[in-house]
């Protein structure tokens, strides 16, 4: 699951694929906006067919956290 969230990440930061951690915090480390945010929230929701709470996805700061959410609903 982390593979494939960082290969989403890099189509709305500017960060390279290698420097993505699991510790790395979407809004301070990666540079995210809460737009950004929302919208990364779309696409992974269509792209693994899962449906994500929006008051969860508020409370997730790290891409692990993310990836953690994700391997449950799916």
């Amino acid at each position: 699951m982390f593979d494939k969230l960082t290969e989403i990440i890099v189509n709305y930061v500017e960060v390279k694929r290698e420097d993505i951690k699991p510790e790395s915090r979407f809004m301070e480390d990666l540079g995210f906006t809460s737009f950004d945010f929302m919208s990364m929230l779309g696409e992974i929701e269509e792209a693994l067919d899962v449906e994500i709470d929006q008051e969860e996805a508020a409370n997730i700061r790290t891409v692990q956290e993310a990836a953690d959410y994700l391997s449950k609903l799916s």
